[in-house]
This record gives structure tokens, sequence and C-alpha cells, in this order.
């Protein structure tokens, strides 16, 4: 790549910086990216003042550079400009849980051989502790700038993924938040502000990025790829469901920049669609920062799509539709062509450049030798505190799914010798899941297991696959020598992983066999850990009066051995719920991925997807989780009714009301947020935390089979005691609907609220009905 420094020259980079860290306050190995303050070419240059606005400087810049340059800007491995004093930069890194290695913009090894790894989305989004989620930004992008000032990391991460998991059997949807688009979107929202910093003075700690945009959570599944798959999507699902996580993150989060995806959308690709990208991203949501296309999507939609019939017309439809950057070469090849053929003008090229400049400079990329966060180095990476919030974002991510006979927690002093079965019992890098890099060091179950009481050990199956059986009968003799017996199965990324969705819900290969027959052979109680990210059926444990209790540990992390371990033997109270629904292996069997519909067809019989729609059985519902002690909910405050007041009577009159449901447009918004106390309080043996989950149902009538999470807290609460927990239910936000037409409406009439394990009324009613 042309951004890439020879190895010699980067030593003599890596030695000049050391000489010149104090003067700069930049890191160990990091020399300014521009405007180096000891290149006197650079003094005059006015995007290089700090003290002019970035606007100002932006447009400076943009005015000293050719065509050529401008064209190979607005690639991730854009060229250095010497003239200019800009050396090249590599926009592509990752962090999706911790500082990656994926994107080749950052490397391990010398003064960084890791970071610290916390567990997998999908693990850490069951706490639904938005304040956790932060807490784990903030330390992802500590590490991320150490990295960067020791010239090893850049400052563009291309995390989170937000995309909704759909579908159970999806292979990315371990690194999601889970199915419910409000999860999604406070997830987003969360870890987006602590990796970006507090934005004062519109200032960057590192730029976030929020992929990948729309309606992306299909890979590879039954001959369909990510790179044909035309997702059509209604107006309906496109608005309350597929768009709200990136909604929040542009507006809540303020990310700095939004990914947009492979696949088509009603026909067209998303990193060509106009109304998508510059109307929807830009337009309505106001983004400040870039929008990227997934890496080589502009490629994707003209070589494998055939959207356009030349290069020149896809690199011209790209940037027209507001891409900002391509990750690929695609745009470094025919933008010039494009220009040139009169498709798009170099104004459109400037404007593109001009949001990617814009971020550089938030990051203080263009500030020469005064970098903020330039004190961060190698002692600042896998520190104490890091890898102890990694352990505590492991324990409180696992949920307890079942507790026959409140087996868990298991007594040291009266299971004293445990057997520690599975293909996932003594695995490290299968619990940091994908998109991960190298983690500081790895606490397998065995290992956490092992320093609690004595264990015995046979893994029953040689990997997740599970292909033979000629082990079980070692795995059976150890259950029956053994005071209790802790299986730990499930899947890895063979199983589940980009571009590999799976083919159905059960264990893979023989691994059902092995729970059962070491399960009939055990002496003491079983206790049943499943190590994954997508959600499994088992229904065959649940009803197995040999295996006592269930737990999901996701992709647990570094730490995840040592907080498996904790949460079994009680040194930790498991307060974890499911951000999935577990379905039986029946509804994938009659439910195509393809088909991107939410809601249920009773004509057609399609079940419909999430707990939002779908009403089947289930193996273990959305927000399931249990705990070892036992918490009551009791209402303080809550309002019984909410007048609505309508903006004008013109509106009213004609078209507002719809079904009885006024649009959210026409509604006087301002101070319509209902305020609501809940005392929870903890009544049981041991301190623990509780998840208050608050829902929404419309009233009886068209919108009735909508069931929507409005609102989430997380409180610890010692035991005897309880918490206060006071939140808004905002009635344009959280009591609408959206209609069809994508329209958003506000029915009129009773809505139900369930709040924790107390149902709740709120009549809602426009003031001109209450004055007739």
């Amino acid at each position: 790549m042309a951004c890439c420094r020879s190895k010699t020259l980067s030593l003599i980079l890596v030695t000049f910086s050391l000489v010149m860290c104090a003067l700069l306050g930049v890191g160990e190995g990091r020399v300014p990216f521009a405007c180096d303050p000891n290149n006197g070419l650079t003094k005059g240059f006015k995007f290089c003042s700090t003290h002019v606005a970035i606007n100002l400087r932006v447009q400076d810049l943009i005015g000293r550079l050719t065509l050529p340059e401008k064209i190979r800007l607005v690639v991730n491995n854009a060229i250095e400009v010497p003239r200019l004093g800009i050396q090249g930069y590599e926009w592509w890194s990752e962090a999706l849980h911790g500082v990656s290695n994926v994107g080749p913009g950052t490397k391990f090894g010398g003064a960084f051989p890791g970071a610290t790894s916390f567990p997998q989305v999908i693990t850490t989004a069951a706490s639904f502790n938005q304040s956790l989620w932060q807490q784990i930004g903030q330390v992802v992008s500590d590490e991320a700038r150490a990295m960067y000032n020791g010239g090893v990391a850049g400052l563009t991460y291309w995390s989170p993924n937000v995309n909704i998991f759909r579908d159970p059997r999806w292979g990315r949807g371990q690194e999601t938040p889970g199915e419910d688009p409000i999860l999604a979107g406070k997830y987003a929202a969360s870890y987006v502000k602590g990796l970006q910093g507090d934005g004062a003075g519109n200032r960057l700690k590192v730029a976030a990025c929020c992929k990948h945009y729309t309606a992306y959570d299909l890979d590879n599944w039954n001959g369909v790829d990510r790179f044909h798959f035309n997702a059509k999507v209604t107006k309906q699902d496109l608005e309350d469901t597929y768009n709200v996580p990136f909604k929040s993150c542009v507006l809540e989060g303020k990310v700095a920049s939004v990914m947009c995806s492979y696949n088509q959308v009603n026909g067209k690709p998303t990193c060509a669609d106009s109304n998508l990208l510059r109307n929807t991203i830009r337009g309505k949501w106001h983004l400040n920062g870039y929008i990227v296309s997934d890496c080589d999507s502009v490629d994707t939609f003209f070589g494998t799509q055939h959207y356009t019939k030349t290069p020149e017309e896809a690199a011209a439809e790209a940037i027209k539709a507001g891409l900002d950057l391509d990750c690929g070469p695609f745009l470094a090849l025919h933008t010039d062509g494009a220009i040139k053929q009169g498709l798009i003008t170099e104004n459109d090229l400037n404007l593109a450049l001009g949001n990617l400049i814009t971020v550089q400079m938030r990051l203080g990329m263009f500030d020469g030798g005064a970098q903020p966060y330039g004190n961060l180095g190698p002692k600042d990476v896998c520190t104490q505190a890091h890898q102890e919030l990694a352990l505590e974002a492991a324990r409180q991510g696992i949920v307890l799914l079942q507790n026959n006979g409140n087996t868990l927690p298991l007594s040291p002093r009266t299971q004293g010798i445990v057997g520690v079965i599975g293909p996932n019992s003594d695995v490290t890098v299968t619990m940091i899941g994908n998109y991960a890099g190298v983690a500081c060091g790895y606490t397998s179950p065995l290992q956490g297991i092992a320093r609690y009481v004595k264990t015995m050990h046979q893994v029953g199956c040689r990997d997740v696959a599970c292909g033979a059986t000629d082990l079980f009968g070692r795995a059976e003799t150890v259950a029956r020598q053994v005071d209790a017996t802790v299986l730990v199965v499930g899947l890895d990324q063979s199983i589940e992983a980009e571009f590999k969705d799976r083919v159905g819900l059960l264990l893979p290969g023989h691994q059902q066999d092995l729970v059962s027959r070491v399960a009939k052979a055990a002496k003491g109680p079983v206790i049943l850990v499943i190590m994954s990210g997508g959600p499994v059926d088992v229904t065959f444990a649940k009803n197995d009066p040999k295996i006592s209790a269930i737990l999901w540990v996701g992709y647990p992390g570094q730490a995840g051995g040592t907080a498996i371990a904790d949460v079994i033997f009680g040194t930790t109270n498991p307060g974890g719920r499911l951000p999935n629904t577990w379905y039986p292996q029946d509804y994938v069997d009659n439910v195509p991925m393809t088909n991107m519909d939410m809601r249920a067809n009773p004509t057609s019989g399609y079940p419909g997807r999430t707990y939002r729609f779908y009403k089947g059985p289930v193996v273990f519902p959305f927000g399931h989780g249990l705990s070892y002690t036992t918490f009551t909910h009791s209402l303080v405050v809550a309002p019984k009714e909410v007048a609505l007041p309508i903006v004008s009577l013109s509106a009213l009159k004609n078209s507002t009301f719809s079904s009885k449901g006024v649009k959210v447009s026409h509604a006087n918004c301002g101070a319509l947020e209902l305020g609501f106390h809940v005392d929870v309080k903890n009544e049981g043996s041991m301190d623990g935390s509780e998840t208050l989950l608050i829902f929404s149902k419309p009233p009886i009538g068209k919108w009735n089979s909508v069931k929507q999470l409005v609102s989430f807290h997380k409180v610890h609460v010692h035991v005897g005691s309880k918490q206060s927990v006071k939140f808004g239910v905002h009635v344009c936000k959280h009591l609408s609907i959206v209609d069809e037409f994508g329209i958003r409406r506000i029915p009129m009439g009773e809505h139900e609220l369930h709040i924790g394990d107390v149902k709740h009324s709120i009549y809602v009613q426009t003031l001109d009905e209450i004055k007739n």
C-alpha cells in the first residue's frame, strides 16, 4: 500500500520520535501526521494554524491539493503529500470490543504486544448497562490513542456494528447488541460516546463508525451471499427496526462516521443510494463526519451486482450519493475518468474530501506536536484497571437461564472436586469471538474453576464440530467420580462467523449426545454452560432432569473463565438478560433468512421475527435471565393519562388521524415526557443487580400485536434494601408506532406498560377529545 513505510524507514522514525517525544508531546514512535513544527515548510500554511476555524483550514488545504492528490486521499490507504508535509494514513482500524488488528491500520508487537479484549458485543449487551458500555469505550479509546502515539495504530475505528440481529442463524450476530432496535441504539450511542470522548470543542478522541447501514444481516446462507443479496424491506420495517440504531448513533452518539453495506435495499446498493446516504444520514440526521463504504462495496455494486455499465459511472454514483471514503482502490482508479466524462465535478470530490479532512482535524491530526492524549503510551495498555473492567463486563454479561432447585451457586466445601468437560472447557481465543485483537492474557473456564476447587478434565469432543464420540467414555468416567460436573459446550468461529451463517440452531455434531450421556452418568449436579454468539436450541437440556442449571456466557472475552467460575461459585450473582429470542429449531426450518419482513403474515403462515412480532413457542424469551436472589418492583409514581396537544386544527382536520393514530409530526411533543418512579427491592439472601425492563403495548386494535422495549435500567440492590429508579416515558417516542407507510403515529386509547413484573395503563387522548 502507498501509505506503508519500509521497515528501515520505520526504525528511523521510531528512533527520531524517541528523541523528540518530550518536546512534541506525542507518544513513543509517532511523529506528527502533519504540520510538524520542526518542518519549516509547513509553518506558513493556514491549514496548520490551530487558531483558525476548522472549516477554513479544510478549505485552505483542499485549495492546495492537485486533482490526482485529492483522488488518492478518498481511499482507505491515503497517500502522503510530502510537498505539504502530510504523511500517508490508513483509515481502516477496528475496535469492536477492544483494539483489533483485523484492519491494516493496527499492528501488535514490540511495546504493544496486545490490548484488553472485552467480551464480544452480544455478551456485553446482555448486561443492559449503558454506563458499562461507555466505560468500555473509554478504555478502548485510551488504548487506541496509546497505540497511535506509538506509531502502530490509527485514530479512525470502524466500530461498532449496530445491525439488528434479525435471524438467529446470522454468523455476525455475535458482533451486534441483539435483536431489539432500542437496545441496539442505546448500545451504539453509549459505546460511541466512550470512544469519541466528551466532544468538547467539536474534538474527537478517536473517530467511531456505526456499521453496516442498512438492513444488512445475511452473509452467506443457502447459496445467497451478501454481495448479491437484495434486501426487500418495507418502509415500516426500515423506519421502526433497521434504521433505528443508526439514527441513535448519529443523533445521540454524535458518531463521526457511518459505513454503508454490501447489500442492496429494494434494488439499490446502499453505497449508491442518495436517499439513504445524502438525504437521510447527512440531511435528516445531520451527520457531523464522513460516510465510508464497506470494503470493496463500490467495486461490488459495479462488478458483482452490475448496477452500472461502467466503473466510472459506479464511482460517480457513489460520490453523488454521499460516499466520502472508499475502503478499497475503486475510487482511486476510476474517479478521474468520472470527472473527465462529466459524470461528477471536482467540487463533488472536494465535498467528500472536506468531510474526511474535517474529521482528521477534529482528531488533532493537523495540530502538529501539540497532540491531545499525547501522554498515553504502552503503560496505558492492558493495565490492571482495564483488565478488571473486562472481567466485570464478562460477569455482567452472563445469563442464568435455568437453576432448578437452586443448584447454583455451587459450594467449594460440598463440591470440592468438579469435572470440567466439553469442547469449550479449556479454550482461550474462542472466548474473544471475531474482530478481536491480541488479548493481554487469558483465563479459560477450566483455569477459572480450578481457582475454586480441584478439577478433573475431559474435552469429550476434540472441537465444537464434534464429529466423533470416541472420547465420550472418558468424559462419562469423570462425571461418575466428581461431586459436580460443568459441561462447557457451544460454538466458535468455525460455526458462526463473517461470511458463515449457521445452518440450524442445534448444538453442532454430537455435542447434544455428549451432554446427555455425561448428565446421565453424573453422580452430582450438572451445570451446562453454553458459549456462543447466536441462540442455541437446548430444549433437550431444559427437559433433562439431570441437568440442574444452564448458563449462557456468550463469548466472554479474555477473562471469561474467571467470570464463569465466579458465577458458578456465587462470588458473582448473575444479572444478565438475553438480548435475543432463543427459538426452537423448527422455527428456522420454516423461515428463510432472505425474508426481511419483521411482522407476521397469518395469510402466508410467516411467523414474524423477534419478540416484538413473533408470538410462537420459544426456548428462552428475549430479556430472560435469573438471579440468585429475588427482586420485587413497586410503582411509586405512575401517570394514568395524558392529553396530547395537536399542532394545528388544520392538521387535525386533514391527515393527522389514521385508525385512531395521531401523526407524531402533528403533535406538540415538547413537554410530553411522563415521569415514573419505581422501587426495586431485594427480598432474597444475596446482593445483586437487577435489570428493570420497560415495555409498551399500544391499545387494542390495528397495532396491538406490537410490543416494544422503551427503556431499561440497571441497579445494584443489597439484601433487604431497595433502590429507586426514576425514568421518563416520552409519548411521541415511546408510545408511538410506525404505520405501513413509514409514518410514526401515536395511537389513541389505553397503552399498557410492563415495568418489570408490574403492569400499568396510560390513557392517551387529544386535548380536542377532552374538550368535547
